[in-house]
């Protein structure tokens, strides 16, 4: 199987400009790639995951990935898939954001040897003359027809800005630079930048007479991509001081039953051989599939040792049978027993699982809070220090958040 074939099988390939040409490029080697990355945050998260993998595969096949930091692309903010305006951002927290991308992105990217490039589009967007662009960039793009695409046309009913209206023009740029510079001659991203890609390609082919291509890659799980990463407490990073590799493999371990072997298809290096024999896995096998692909995931961002301290803390909760030490851990300290006891609520704070103590409480008086297994459905329940001491107890709101909490 070829990789654009196994790439098509895997369920990764939306829409291409030119089928034969990319086929042709990417099955010998001979894509220099980009895909870019806005750093709109210290850290990647797993909506970023999909194309991490990606750009991992076709480095494997001998590929050339150029993974573009969107410095000065940021300082406009992409419209596309929003409803209102980004948060402008100075240039000193871009900068500080493009540096965490920079060591995250190389758990997956090898950029020795010139094997791939990490560069930054503010190199060349932020010393740009106005007037230029207007005379060499924006003669080459039709009002009418860019307002046509999918992400101007769902801002134009609550207002868009004329500062975001030139996020299409710079990322075509972008693409029309990194051919010049570093003979890029591919750009791959989710489908919603397929307009904004197209406008790469094009400007290409009006400026220089000569042929680039575009291959978007299915958000993961088609319209659910939209909500990929986000949990009810918000986004899921790879920073493990923001998300820990336990929290990272709980994520994947709690997906739907739907979804998982959909995941696993598209996210994980598994051969497509293993995961066929998977597609008629039904009930308990299913949960064998979240573990797989927690695992597989977890140990790709975090390592393998941290994958197996995920696995075996997520077994110890939740089958009985494994390693209680590699919980999330919570410490409470004779400071927090200081003028009373502490009731159940205040545990459940401490421990990070509710906002509040009302927050805690309703949860308590709706059944959904356990200590060591035991449902605790009286508010006023409390623990002395003593009661948390040598292996501490298992705290746990609902089905998919829990700490263990220890005495100091």
């Amino acid at each position: 199987m070829t990789l654009y074939d196994e790439l098509v099988a895997r369920g990764l390939i939306a829409q291409v400009t030119d089928e034969a040409e990319i086929r042709d490029l990417i099955n010998n080697g001979k894509a220099t790639f980009y895909i870019g990355f806005d750093p709109t945050a210290d850290s990647l998260h797993v909506g970023h995951f999909m194309a991490l993998c990606l750009m991992k595969r076709l480095q494997m096949a001998g590929n050339k990935p150029i993974a573009l930091i969107g410095g000065g692309t940021a300082m406009i903010g992409d419209p596309s898939g929003r409803t209102d305006m980004r948060q402008m951002m100075t240039k000193e927290t871009i900068q500080h954001n493009v540096d965490c991308f920079k060591k995250q992105m190389s758990r997956f990217i090898d950029f020795s040897n010139d094997k791939a490039l990490l560069v930054n589009n503010a190199d060349w967007l932020l010393d740009l003359n106005y007037i230029d662009v207007l005379r060499e960039v924006g003669a080459h793009f039709s009002v009418n027809r860019m307002l046509t695409a999918e992400c101007y046309k769902q801002r134009m009913e609550k207002g868009l800005s004329f500062l975001e209206f030139n996020y299409m023009i710079m990322q075509s740029y972008d693409f029309y630079v990194l051919y010049q510079k570093y003979g890029c001659n591919m750009e791959f991203g989710g489908d919603d930048q397929w307009s904004n890609m197209l406008g790469g390609t094009e400007l290409i082919r009006r400026k220089l007479g000569k042929d680039a291509y575009a291959m978007t890659i299915n958000l993961l799980l088609n319209s659910e991509g939209k909500k990929m990463g986000k949990t009810q407490s918000g986004a899921v990073w790879l920073d493990p001081n923001k998300t820990s590799p336990f929290d990272f493999y709980q994520y994947w371990r709690n997906v739907a039953d739907s979804d998982v072997l959909k995941c696993i298809r598209m996210l994980t290096f598994l051969p497509l051989e293993q995961i066929d024999e998977m597609d008629h896995w039904e009930g308990a096998q299913l949960n064998q599939a979240k573990e797989i692909l927690a695992f597989e995931l977890t140990k790709l961002v975090h390592g393998e040792e941290e994958a197996l301290k995920a696995q075996e803390g997520a077994r110890a909760l939740f089958s009985g049978a494994g390693d209680t030490a590699n919980m999330p851990t919570v410490t409470v300290t004779v400071d927090d027993f200081a003028e009373r006891d502490m009731d159940i609520m205040a545990v459940l704070v401490k421990a990070g699982l509710c906002d509040s103590r009302s927050d805690a409480r309703r949860a308590v008086q709706q059944g959904g809070v356990t200590v060591d297994g035991e449902k605790v459905s009286d508010i006023a329940t409390a623990y002395k220090l003593d009661d948390f001491s040598g292996d501490g107890k298992v705290v746990k709101r609902g089905k998919k958040k829990f700490a263990k909490v220890v005495a100091e």
